[in-house]
């Protein structure tokens, strides 16, 4: 799970600058990808879940695709192949601490959560907050949108029967999605308001796929792998779902809280509002939610819209986690050094550990209450109310009206 590159001069501990955090329930997590047919229309995850130990199977990559890399340099607005080269160099060897493939751990009904990742990001990228979530007993779908906000996607395709080389083993071939800018002129809330649509519809689309797995259907994997999808019959308590995301992905949240009732909670992390509809806030989000934001990101025109939505309604939440920025949710906070991270602002004046374990506290808390689950997580109940080391009720956001 450790890098060997070095990532600062002098830096005799490099180890530890490495992990990416492992889940601290009581179970061990597995971790495998799901793709179904019907190329863009269909669905794209990676399942995070509750595994039998498997010391046989190795972690999973972390970001599993050089073309990822090239995504990322497009979204940096980097020359892609000196992006490719950097993060080949300092990420390239980054695993997750979830295994891959391993089996699936029968025997109880367990909750599922849908995650929706921000804008550049994708499904691989969130795994911190996923791994945990499985390892307190729950099933994650991270989505992987292809509404063009993801840094990279693809769908498989066929191959024509032209395009097969004999030596080729496979007859599929991954058509890759990247990042859309924004095109000049171009008015950004319509552009986004669109994704976020598509991405809600994503998120509803992965709910069905997992409660049709969860039926015993059987649902073809476009994606060799060795997992045994039918391990997943009956595992999934269908009447506690919720739905979490970062960013874009905590509009996504909104957006798809206000489509589906089946998602009983949501929790929006460091939410960006400009994408969610205006039609939301008159009343169409019933469902509890908490608004989980960083110190750092934050600005009123945003918190006046979260609390537009949330006025008046006691199951409709917001903490600050103090000392945090925008990318202490993803998992980039914790490959980076100290250096690096503060220059790209990965990293706050929080250890991101301790961040970490805050916001998934507070969600762990939270989805205990409105999932009615019979954990021991009310033990967090406090930091969603914003009392603890490190949390704030509400916002730092000024909101008095400017003179």
């Amino acid at each position: 799970l450790s890098v060997n590159a070095p990532m600062e001069m002098g830096s005799s501990s490099t180890e530890k600058f490495y992990r990416i955090p492992e889940g601290k329930g009581p179970h061990s997590v597995g971790c495998t990808d799901l793709m179904t047919e019907n190329a863009v229309e269909g669905s794209f995850l990676r399942l995070y879940y509750p595994s039998c130990n498997a010391t046989d199977n190795e972690e999973a990559p972390w970001i599993p695709d050089k073309e990822y890399y090239q995504g990322l340099s497009d979204f940096l607005n980097m020359y892609r192949v000196v992006g490719e080269r950097l993060f080949q160099y300092y990420v390239g060897s980054v695993t997750c601490p979830a295994k891959s493939n391993a089996a699936f751990k029968p025997g109880e009904k367990y909750p599922l959560l849908v995650f929706s990742h921000g804008l550049g990001a994708f499904r691989t990228i969130y795994s911190a907050i996923c791994i945990e979530m499985a390892s307190q007993g729950f099933i994650v779908a991270a989505v992987e949108h292809r509404d063009e906000s993801a840094s990279a996607t693809y769908y498989c395709k066929k191959r024509s029967i032209s395009e097969r080389q004999e030596e080729s083993t496979s007859n599929m071939e991954k058509e890759w999605i990247y990042y859309r800018k924004l095109k000049t002129g171009e008015e950004e809330r319509c552009l986004r308001h669109k994704q976020v649509q598509q991405r809600a519809q994503e998120c509803i689309k992965a709910l069905n796929l997992i409660l049709k797995i969860n039926s015993g259907e059987e649902v073809m994997n476009v994606l060799n792998s060795n997992f045994d999808w039918n391990s997943l019959k009956d595992s999934v308590d269908t009447s506690r779902i919720a739905v979490m995301g970062h960013s874009f992905g905590g509009a996504t949240v909104i957006e798809s809280l206000s489509k589906e009732i089946r998602f009983r909670c949501g929790i929006a992390l460091d939410a960006w509002m400009l994408p969610v509809g205006d039609d939301i806030y008159q009343n169409s989000v019933q469902q509890p939610l908490l608004f989980i934001n960083s110190e750092k990101f934050q600005w009123a025109d945003n918190i006046l819209k979260m609390k537009k939505l949330s006025s008046n309604d006691t199951n409709k939440k917001m903490i600050t986690i103090k000392g945090s920025v925008h990318q202490s949710f993803p998992d980039f906070t914790f490959v980076s050094g100290g250096i690096i991270g503060r220059f790209f602002k990965l990293k706050g004046e929080i250890d991101p550990n301790e961040a970490i374990d805050i916001s998934n506290h507070a969600s762990l808390a939270f989805l205990q209450k409105h999932l009615s689950l019979k954990k021991d997580f009310d033990k967090w109940d406090s930091l969603v109310d914003g009392i603890g080391p490190n949390v704030i009720p509400g916002t730092n956001i000024d909101l008095s009206p400017a003179e």
